[in-house]
């Protein structure tokens, strides 16, 4: 009886789905209406004319693209001048921070009432509703969710103001029947992260967990913690556990992890793209990780192709203007306060009915020194197929370009934790660089007769050290990660710096 009530209940939120897979580009012109009608008397409508704005073209020609150096000036209005009606013409009281990788300022991220409502909470039923229809015989909603949430920080910003980890402001403001099935609130938003660790533990192993949700390298920490300290198979602790709701980096790298400590052929891993600007995609087939735009969630989507990413204005792409095979930049407006908001991330859309797409990184994290254009989907493939073919697995890595002298020959050096080591390290490198080739044409070409890039420099680095490094550095536990392609050597370098602090390597 509770079976049929819970699939029919996500069987309902699934018809909203199929109503804005009926019509999509309706629905994101009535999303644009909505969102200029409701910004048309903040201070930011007013400053940029949205009472004159008609239509998408109109948007595009009056309203600037925003990074969050743009944005800044706006947010300080509300968090210093105590203003209101500034981005939004409902009160803001929340700000998610973020620092995208591990950048030492944090940003503010603004999060209304409508856009948790709206957007994140809605995306999440239909998260639910899309894993159901795919499943069928789903009983995860009989037992518990164990949620790994970040921190949250009470009046750091000023009185009425609340911050932290946008995984601790959607558990702070869930509803309560929603709550009832996870991981209890006073363990998700415990700050230090080790008495966390700790007490998620002693709750995990008493409780009949059927589903995760969280970043796949920090739940991984915990369930190593789990088996170790338990010395227990995981499959024995929790017989009922299903599906894995991830995101927040690609799960590549940790899927042969995952099989190992998971060994059950039924375990599902359902990608999500849930960040701290909003609920952006949902895994839409148990076949294929291709991803589905949430496109009625109040957010407005443009798109901007990569030859644009540098230019201060740049030409965007609305989605019915996007093409399959082809790299954007994502561009929001929503009902948290953000318009044209550059958010960093790429993806390659795989199908355009319904509209499918992949991360394929961001306009930050890439190595293009010497116009190689690697991203780090490329990274990630060539690495699994080296761990494949070495029989290696990886917990961490990070890369950078290295610069070579007068002869202006240049290499990539990674950085890499391994689970497993390769036999042969040297066998490795060159396994990653066949890999890279296969995968980017544009590296390939560069490694032609090792004329402008060489061989990979290959570094391994003791088991551990990503993460006692994020927590030298105040990054431990919530979205944070370590950042995989780097464009300069700025992360490699305070990493190796911290590795001769430790004695890992000679001064």
């Amino acid at each position: 009886m509770i079976t049929q009530i819970a699939h029919k209940y996500l069987d309902f939120r699934y018809r909203e789905i199929d109503r804005f897979l009926q019509n999509p580009i309706e629905t994101q012109n009535r999303i644009l209406d909505y969102l200029i009608k409701n910004g048309a008397d903040t201070l930011i409508g007013t400053e940029f004319g949205f009472s004159t704005i008609k239509n998408a073209d109109d948007f595009r020609k009056k309203v600037p693209v925003f990074q969050y150096e743009q944005l800044r000036p706006y947010l300080d209005k509300i968090l210093k001048e105590r203003q209101q009606n500034v981005l939004w013409n409902k009160p803001v009281k929340w700000f998610a921070m973020s620092s995208g990788t591990t950048e030492d300022k944090s940003k503010y991220i603004p999060v209304t009432e409508e856009s948790l409502k709206q957007g994140h909470y809605k995306c999440g039923e239909q998260m639910l509703a899309i894993y159901g229809k795919s499943n069928p015989k789903a009983r995860f909603f009989f037992g518990k969710t164990l949620v790994l949430g970040g921190s949250k920080q009470i009046n750091s910003i000023g009185d009425g103001f609340f911050t932290g980890d946008i995984s601790a402001i959607l558990i702070k403001n869930l509803y309560f029947w929603a709550k009832l099935s996870r991981t209890p609130e006073s363990i998700s938003l415990l700050p230090d992260w080790e008495e966390k660790l700790e007490a998620l533990t002693k709750y995990a192993v008493k409780n009949d967990v059927r589903a995760f949700m969280g970043v796949p390298s920090w739940l991984l920490v915990l369930l190593k913690k789990i088996k170790k300290e338990t010395g227990r198979e995981l499959t024995d602790i929790w017989p009922n556990l299903e599906v894995f709701f991830h995101g927040g980096v690609s799960f590549t790298p940790f899927e042969e992890q995952y099989k190992k400590l998971i060994p059950k052929e039924d375990m599902c891993y359902w990608e999500t793209y849930n960040a701290s600007e909003g609920f952006f995609g949902v895994q839409f087939s148990p076949q294929s990780k291709d991803m589905l735009l949430m496109i009625d969630s109040n957010i407005y989507y443009e798109f901007i192709p990569m030859s644009q990413w540098d230019e201060e204005n740049p030409d965007t792409l609305t989605l019915d203007e996007v093409k399959t095979g082809e790299q954007y930049a994502i561009l929001i407006s929503t009902n948290g306060g953000l318009w044209r908001y550059m958010i960093g991330d790429t993806v390659e859309f795989t199908s355009l009915s319904p509209y499918l797409f992949r991360i394929v990184g961001r306009t930050k994290s890439f190595i293009n020194a010497f116009g190689e254009e690697l991203i780090v989907e490329n990274a990630d493939n060539a690495l699994k197929e080296a761990c494949r073919k070495t029989g290696a697995q990886i917990a961490e890595y990070t890369a950078a370009p290295v610069y070579f002298g007068d002869n202006n020959v240049g290499a990539h050096e990674w950085l890499i934790e391994f689970d497993v080591e390769p036999n042969n390290i040297e066998e490795f490198g060159k396994e990653l660089d066949n890999a890279l080739k296969k995968v980017n044409s544009d590296y390939e070409a560069k490694r032609s007769y090792g004329l402008s890039l060489q061989e990979p420099v290959i570094r391994k680095v003791p088991q551990g050290v990503f993460y006692d490094w994020l927590k030298h550095i105040e990054k431990a536990g919530g979205q944070n990660k370590v950042p995989r392609l780097s464009n300069n050597r700025m992360y490699v370098e305070r990493i190796l710096e911290f590795l001769k602090e430790k004695g890992y390597i000679n001064q």
